[in-house]
């Protein structure tokens, strides 16, 4: 027996309780069997990397090489309407990038001072600073991995077409994807979305799944891409997502795939998902249908907006309407381990000109990068609301939106980094107990949520570990995951 267990023991025998042993013991056993099914159903966040994004591309566009063409297309619509880090960050809107110098003298020299401070933490000019490594962070990411997640779209990425064109197509995609997978050509998260289980499009759906599985599993020798997912549109109940997921079991079993490998995400895109006719949120009961299959959740806002009747002309992701289904997902999703994704922004950072037969004159220039910044601006503006609201990925729809989803991602963390070392610092140091640092008040709750954020930074790209290391944050700390198994695995250690 312990030494704390032989006082505990002492002190128990000179206290006077009123309960019977035999009572308590009924009650810890139906608290026991409550917990247990509590945790079942909500077992908690994934540590594991949630991709920013999620790039839909339709099926007919899909070759082997088309993460890395996306990530050149990337590039160039960001040179040609940014030629430097205070153009691009005064064009996405930064803030503080209206007091970057215009001069390229001016800029040239203060480029090299901000790049030779080691770190935020250490400069005299943040804004400058920031815009400058989220610049350089964006150009390194587009280069190296331009697309996190990836999914070729048979839904409405791809639009109505004759059965035998989709045939044709779920074919071509997944001899595409197999070469792609041979070449090491896809990204981190990879996947297919097909059309939704309603009567309209359920035989289609399970057809195109049937032939692009069947086929890709066939030049692959059984091997699936790392983080397959297949998406369901349009979910409206569990009983959608418990035929996928009898089909995938199928598909486990006929070509020997270990069980539970293909995985699916589902599509919130209907006021009945969120509410269904008893009143009731439907969430929880179609992720638990997917049988710890559903890794993710993503949201509709155009659909889910045009089924509450909101005319076109006002369907925007960030309509109350929409504000409403988000948290309606968080509060239902919450702890379950599934990840959560806001949908997209469907105005396109494309000029009005195009160069045909000849080159574009001065003004139309001029005229095209305006029109592009203006949608860089509204699209950095969304991103980054999307991730105050806690929704850590979205969708992209075209290679223009990749530099600025990036830099709203980084500029996230970025312009978050100092206030959060400071709190970090504080709350490691005083270990699980409540504090005050500035006008802040932390518990053991906050430090969890500033895990998270330096967790997600370091992921996506957005912060060093060097950045991380003066928080007295390190990286087994992060991999841990909990800020209070750190600070009891760091009272515990000599």
């Amino acid at each position: 027996m312990s030494r704390i267990a032989a006082q505990l023991a002492i002190a128990d025998t000179n206290l006077h309780r009123s309960l019977s042993s035999e009572t308590e013991q009924q009650v810890l056993a139906s608290l026991k069997a409550a917990n247990e099914q509590f945790a079942q159903i909500y077992p908690g966040d994934s540590l594991g990397h949630q991709p920013v994004h999620t790039f839909y591309g339709g099926a007919h566009l899909f070759k082997s090489d088309t993460i890395s063409k996306l990530g050149k297309l990337a590039l160039n619509v960001m040179h040609v309407n940014a030629a430097n880090f205070a153009e691009f960050a005064k064009a996405v809107g930064l803030p503080g990038s209206k007091k970057l110098p215009v001069s390229k003298k001016q800029l040239e020299i203060l480029r090299k001072k901000v790049e030779k401070e080691e770190s935020l933490l250490e400069s005299k000019n943040k804004s400058a600073w920031i815009a400058n490594t989220v610049y350089n962070r964006v150009i390194k990411k587009l280069t190296r991995e331009p697309i996190e997640d990836y999914r070729i779209d048979f839904e409405d990425g791809f639009g109505y077409r004759t059965d035998a064109e989709e045939d044709h197509e779920a074919m071509r995609t997944a001899q595409e994807t197999a070469s792609a997978m041979e070449q090491n050509l896809l990204p981190p998260f990879f996947g297919i979305r097909i059309k939704s289980f309603s009567e309209q499009s359920k035989r289609r759906a399970m057809r195109t799944l049937d032939i692009f599985l069947t086929i890709y599993l066939e030049k692959s020798g059984n091997r699936l891409p790392e983080n397959f997912v297949v998406t369901l549109p349009k979910v409206v109940s569990p009983e959608q997502i418990k035929a996928l997921v009898r089909l995938l079991i199928e598909f486990e079993q006929l070509h020997r795939l270990p069980d539970g490998s293909l995985k699916l995400e589902f599509m919130i895109e209907s006021p009945q998902a969120i509410v269904g006719c008893k009143g009731e949120s439907q969430l929880t009961d179609i992720v638990t249908a997917g049988e710890g299959r559903c890794v993710a959740a993503h949201f509709g806002p155009y659909d889910y907006t045009t089924g509450l009747n909101i005319s076109s002309r006002f369907q925007t992701l960030d309509h109350p309407a929409n504000d409403f289904a988000r948290q309606a997902m968080q509060v239902a999703l919450a702890g379950t381990g599934v990840r959560l994704s806001d949908g997209a922004v469907h105005l396109i950072p494309v000029g009005p000109h195009r160069a045909v037969s000849k080159a574009l004159s001065i003004r139309q220039v001029k005229e095209n990068r305006e029109a592009v910044h203006g949608v860089w601006k509204n699209y950095f503006a969304q991103v980054q609301r999307s991730l105050m609201q806690g929704f850590y990925q979205s969708w992209d729809l075209h290679p223009g939106h990749l530099p600025v989803r990036y830099a709203a991602v980084y500029n996230f963390y970025l312009e978050g980094l100092e206030a959060a070392s400071a709190r970090m610092k504080s709350s490691i140091e005083k270990g699980n107990q409540a504090s005050l640092s500035g006008q802040m008040f932390d518990d053991a709750a906050s430090g969890q949520g500033l895990m998270n954020f330096f967790r997600r930074g370091i992921q996506c790209g957005a912060l060093t570990e060097k950045e991380i290391h003066l928080t007295g944050l390190k990286a087994e700390d992060l991999r841990l995951g909990s800020f209070t198994a750190m600070i009891a695995d760091r009272k515990n250690k000599p």
